[in-house]
C-alpha cells in the first residue's frame, strides 16, 4: 500500500544518529515484543511474514513516525492476534492498562490486478519497466521505482508473492529479480551520475522495456 512507512528517496527527515555499541534491545519490553512476534509466525503460525508487514503498514502514519521499531513490532503483533480471534480487545487494553493503539482495517479490494507469472520472463541484461500500480493493500514494489526503467542483474529463486499471501490469498511463488536503476534516472535531480539503486523485484510488477 502507499503508505508513510515507503519512505525510499524521502527527504525532509534530518539525519541518521548511530548510537556506539547499540544494544539489540535497551529495555526488557523489546525483547518480549520482538519473541512475541517470532513465536506467532512460528511457533502458532497465526499468520505469515506478509500479513505482519502488512499489519505495521496499516499504523496510523503519526503513529508510525513517532515509534520505535520494536512498538512496530508489538503493534502489528497483536493486531493480528486480535484480527484473527487469538485475543479480545477487552483482555488486550486490560492487559496494557489502557487503550492500546491498533493497526488499521484491511482494505476492501487491496490487491492490484496483476496477471501471476509462474515462469521467468526476463534474463540478465534485459531492460525493464515497474508497472505504474498503487493498490490500497500490501505490495513491495517501492514508489520511488513504479514508472521507471532498469537493467536485470541477476535472476533468483521463486519466492512467496506478498500481495496475495499477505490478505489470506493464493501462496504462489514467483521469481524475484535484482533490477538495477541509475540514481539520475530515478530522481532528476540527482548530482550522483555514476550511482545506482538495486531493488528486488518480482515478475508480476514488470514488463519489458520498449
Amino acid at each position: 500500500m502507499d503508505g508513510i512507512h515507503d519512505l525510499g528517496g524521502t527527504q525532509g527527515f534530518g539525519r541518521i544518529d548511530i548510537e556506539a555499541d547499540e544494544p539489540v534491545f535497551h529495555h526488557p519490553w523489546q525483547r518480549t515484543s520482538f519473541a512475541l512476534m517470532m513465536a506467532t509466525q512460528i511457533v502458532m503460525r497465526s499468520h505469515n511474514t506478509d500479513e505482519y508487514r502488512h499489519a505495521i503498514e496499516r499504523m496510523h502514519p503519526a503513529h508510525y513516525l513517532l515509534c520505535d521499531y520494536y512498538e512496530r513490532v508489538l503493534t502489528g503483533t497483536v493486531s493480528l492476534l486480535l484480527e484473527k480471534g487469538h485475543l479480545s480487545r477487552e483482555d488486550l487494553e486490560q492487559r496494557a492498562g489502557g487503550v492500546f493503539e491498533l493497526a488499521g482495517p484491511v482494505a476492501d479490494r487491496p490487491m492490484a490486478d496483476l496477471t501471476p507469472q509462474p515462469e521467468a520472463r526476463f534474463s540478465v541484461g534485459d531492460r525493464v519497466r515497474v508497472l505504474t500500480i498503487s493498490p490500497s493493500g500490501h505490495i513491495r514494489a517501492p514508489k520511488f521505482c513504479r514508472g521507471h526503467e532498469g537493467t536485470v542483474i541477476h535472476r533468483a529463486p521463486k519466492f512467496r508473492f506478498p500481495d496475495t499471501s499477505a490478505h489470506g490469498g493464493e501462496l504462489r511463488k514467483e521469481h524475484t529479480y535484482h533490477v538495477e536503476f541509475a540514481s539520475k534516472d530515478l530522481w532528476s535531480d540527482s548530482d550522483a551520475a555514476n550511482d545506482s539503486v538495486i531493488v528486488d523485484l518480482w515478475d508480476s510488477y514488470l514488463e519489458a522495456s520498449s
